[in-house]
Formats: structure tokens, C-alpha cells, sequence
């Protein structure tokens, strides 16, 4: 993939330029990992983009892990020095100090197109941010309750859009079938026209979030900037008509997260200011729904090549289903029981984590692994090595579901939610959405893929790049899943 800059946003961005190329020239600290800061101004940037753009995030940071024979090593992203630490000792120092030696940070095009919100805020501020959220919505009470609701948006989902179809593009239908599924979990947002522009938006704002932040016509980060107020225009609207809903009670307190955050105070007493609620709502949409989308999308082609393991994930969810009645949804209890299933789905992500990691900066000066970090450095942890490495995976590149049995992969090794105090908020709200799905695809559909090996990429969350078309056919019979599965044990 070759990437280039148009002269004029090279000329306009040239202050940019000159303040990344002081940091270059900036005396060394003692004592630094092992590393080089590439190209000037540009550092190692645009390797590290098109290694993330070919779909093998994890060859950026093996390649340097090889050549400096060192799990830790320096170089130079995002106009930053950045330090790597890799594999499972990195990711329990990062996850274990967050708030103390590192705090959460973001490249520029993010800050700056999220603005204030739960992604962004850090310490004291990111953790009342999180309980608030996590009483309204995300706790154990409430995603019982939607277990049922997602079993039936799934089934009329598949019905009107899968069925009777010969073929089908899974990916951009499942990016549609997440982002339904949230709007209406998270805001009860149920029209369907809302949904499509909204999504339509959020494609446009996906796109800035890894890009260079040129606020000029014709860049994605300009576009992305126009999309993401569009987005705030039309959740602002749904805002000001639930505060209404709310006063003439015709909707609960307790309806949505929406509803939660203006009806509630944290812990401190303070109600969380409108644009701040419209952030958190943007925050929300693009994460629940995009990671969701990418790990069923990546399961269905994975089950299609695996069909050792597709036949075993089907004979469980049969026997989940064969005691209830024609019709009767899905509930919290079943979900407990798709314990092959899920790590079927941990598997998927670990080979191909929806995310390739996440920035940190260091608040202090500090050593690890005998090398010093100086403040104000940024540090990169990477869930698409970890997931590789060959000390915690023997067989790295193969797919083996048996991994996650027992007490699973040694601590901090497996991170696809990533870890510490700023692990996913949606965490458990992915996992109920992908079984639910899982259970009523397998139930209603076989398939075969249409395009064998198709490449991968992150762009910036993976993705099929030919959307993944697959051909659809009735499910196996009973006798032959038997036959099936015998074959494999």
C-alpha cells in the first residue's frame, strides 16, 4: 500500500513538522531501549500504518522485537517518542500502574474528534465516568434483562435480512445488525431511519480517528470532523426529547443510558453536562458496536474453515435449545452454558483481536526491564503480538479453541478488552451480543465462503476487506452433526 500527502497539506502542516522535528533533535536520556526514530518527522509511522493497513499489526512489533532481541524497544509514531512494551510482563506493568506510573493517552485525530468523554478522561475523572456508567447500564442487573431483547432483534434481524438469500456481504450486514442493536439497547433508538444515517456517519468518523489531523476539504480527518457533528446534532435532539419523555413521564429513568445519566448524579453530587452525555453516547455507539461487528464477522469466516469446530459449536447450541419451547427466548442462564462456544469466540480473538492495542504516557520518569522511560514518553502496548507469542501460544498461527479451557493462557497474555482499571466497560455487553447472534446463526444457517483467504485489515479496527460474501444453505441435519463431530474425536 503507498501512501502520500498532498504538497498543500504538507505546507499547511508544517508547523506540526518543525515542533515533531525538535522532539526528534532533543538531547537523549540515558539508558533508552533499544530503537531508532526513523524518517524525519515522520519517525516509523508510516510502517507501522501499513503493517496495521495489511492486516498484520503484529509484524511491526515482531520484526523490532527480533532485531534488537529485546521486548522492549523505542521508536517514533504519531509525531511521539514511543517505547514498546511487549508480551505479558509490558502489558501487567501498563495494566497494574495505569493512574500511578502511566495514564491512558490518544493521538491527536482522537482527542480531538471524541472530545471530552469517558475515552479520553483520565484518573478520578475516568473512574467516576465509569461507575456512573457502569450502575446505569453495564451492570449485571441490566444486561440480564437485555439477553431477551437481543435474542429477539437477532431473529427479526436474520429473518428480513439473511433469509432466503443465496448470498450474502457479512460484514457490512453485521456493522448494520450491531449498530441496530445498540442504538436501541443503549438509547432506544428505533427508527429506522435514525439508525441509517447514524451509521452512515459513524463509517465516515471511523475513518478519521487513525488519520492525520488535517482539518482542510477532501481529508479523512476533515470529513470525519463534519460527521462526527452530525452525530452530535442528531443525539443532541434525542437528548432535549428524552429530558421532555422524562418530566411527562412516559419514559423510565431506567430505560436506557440516556435516561440514566440525566436522572443521576456520581458519586461527587454532579450531573454529567449535556455535550459531555452527547460524547459518551458517541463513545459508546462506535465502541460496542464496531469490535462487536468485527469479532462475529471474523467468526463466521473462521467457523467456515474450522468445520471440526463449527459441527461442536452447533451440537452445543442445539442442546441449549432443545429444552425450550418454539419461540421462547433466550435468557442470562443460557448464555452460561455456552462455555465451548465462547471459547471458540476467545480464540477468534486472539488470533485476529478486533483492536491491535492502545497508547499510553508515562507520568514519570520510571525503569522497567533495566531501561529508563522518560516522562512524558507515550508507550504502546499490543494485544496482536501478545496474542502471537510464541512462549504463551506454541503453534501461534493455528487455530486452537482448546486454549481457553481450564485456567486458559497465562496471565496478561490474552487482552482483546485490554486490562487494569480502563479494561473494556463493554466487556460483558459484547459477549451476551456475539453468543445471542451466534446461537440464532448457527440455529438458522450453514455457509461456505465465496472468497477463500481473503486479506485482512485494520483501517483502524479490522476488517474482511472484500466485506467476507459467503453463500448461504440449510444447517446440517441431526445425523450428519453427529457424524461430524464423531469424525473429529
Amino acid at each position: 500500500m503507498e501512501l502520500s500527502i498532498p504538497i498543500v497539506a504538507l505546507i499547511l502542516f508544517f508547523p506540526s513538522l518543525l515542533l515533531v522535528g525538535i522532539k526528534l533533535r532533543k538531547p537523549a536520556h540515558r539508558n533508552l531501549p533499544p530503537g531508532k526514530s526513523g524518517w524525519p518527522f515522520f519517525g516509523e509511522s508510516l510502517e507501522f500504518l501499513r503493517a496495521n493497513r495489511e492486516g498484520r499489526a503484529y509484524k511491526f512489533v515482531r520484526d523490532r522485537v527480533e532485531r534488537y532481541n529485546s521486548t522492549v524497544f523505542r521508536t517514533f509514531l504519531m509525531g511521539e517518542p514511543m517505547v514498546f512494551l511487549c508480551g505479558p510482563a509490558g502489558n501487567k506493568f501498563l495494566f497494574s500502574n495505569e493512574g500511578k506510573k502511566v495514564a491512558l493517552w490518544w493521538p491527536s485525530p482522537v482527542r480531538r474528534l471524541t472530545g471530552p468523554s469517558l475515552l479520553t478522561s483520565a484518573g478520578d475523572e475516568a473512574r467516576v465516568r465509569k461507575k456512573l456508567l457502569m450502575a446505569g447500564f453495564f451492570n449485571t442487573e441490566s444486561l440480564k434483562k437485555s439477553v431477551p431483547v437481543m435474542d429477539e432483534i437477532t431473529r427479526n434481524y436474520l429473518k428480513a435480512n439473511w433469509q432466503g438469500k443465496e448470498e450474502v456481504q457479512v460484514h457490512p450486514s453485521i456493522k448494520l445488525y450491531a449498530f441496530e442493536l445498540t442504538c436501541r439497547l443503549l438509547m432506544s433508538i428505533t427508527e429506522p431511519d435514525l439508525i441509517s444515517r447514524l451509521l452512515c456517519e459513524f463509517n465516515v468518523f471511523i475513518k478519521g480517528l487513525m488519520a492525520l489531523p488535517l482539518n482542510i476539504p477532501g481529508t479523512p480527518f476533515y470529513r470525519a470532523a463534519r460527521a462526527a457533528d452530525v452525530i452530535r446534532r442528531e443525539l443532541h435532539a434525542l437528548l432535549r426529547q428524552r429530558r421532555v419523555e422524562l418530566q411527562r413521564k412516559v419514559a423510565s429513568p431506567k430505560q436506557d443510558i440516556i435516561s440514566y445519566l440525566l436522572m443521576n448524579a456520581d458519586e461527587n453530587g454532579k450531573f454529567m453536562p449535556e455535550p459531555e452525555i452527547i460524547n459518551d453516547m458517541l463513545t459508546l455507539l462506535f465502541a460496542a458496536y464496531d469490535t462487536s461487528s468485527c469479532t462475529i464477522s471474523l467468526l463466521v469466516k473462521y467457523l467456515a474453515e474450522q468445520p471440526r469446530v463449527h459441527a461442536k459449536v452447533l451440537k452445543e447450541q442445539r442442546e441449549i435449545a432443545a429444552p425450550k419451547a418454539p419461540g421462547e427466548l433466550l435468557n442470562w442462564d443460557d448464555l452460561q452454558k455456552m462455555k465451548y462456544s465462547w471459547n471458540v469466540v476467545s480464540e477468534v480473538m486472539r488470533i485476529a483481536p478486533p483492536v491491535t492495542g492502545s497508547f499510553q504516557e508515562a507520568l514519570v520518569n520510571f525503569t522497567f526491564a533495566g531501561y529508563t522511560i522518560p516522562k512524558g514518553w507515550k508507550l504502546y502496548w499490543s494485544a496482536a503480538y501478545t496474542h502471537k507469542d510464541p512462549s504463551c501460544y506454541p503453534n501461534a498461527m493455528e487455530f486452537d479453541e482448546s486454549r481457553f479451557e481450564g485456567a486458559g493462557p497465562p496471565p496478561f497474555s490474552y487482552a482483546p478488552f485490554g486490562g487494569g482499571p480502563r479494561m473494556c466497560l463493554g466487556k460483558e455487553f459484547a459477549r451476551l451480543d456475539i453468543l445471542v447472534f451466534l446461537h440464532n446463526l448457527v440455529h438458522q444457517f450453514d455457509w461456505d465462503l465465496i472468497a477463500h483467504n481473503e486479506k485482512l485489515s485494520y483501517d483502524p479496527l479490522l476488517r474482511p476487506i472484500n466485506g467476507l460474501p459467503v453463500r448461504l444453505r440449510s444447517p446440517q441435519d441431526t445425523f450428519t452433526l453427529r457424524n461430524t463431530v464423531a469424525q473429529y474425536e
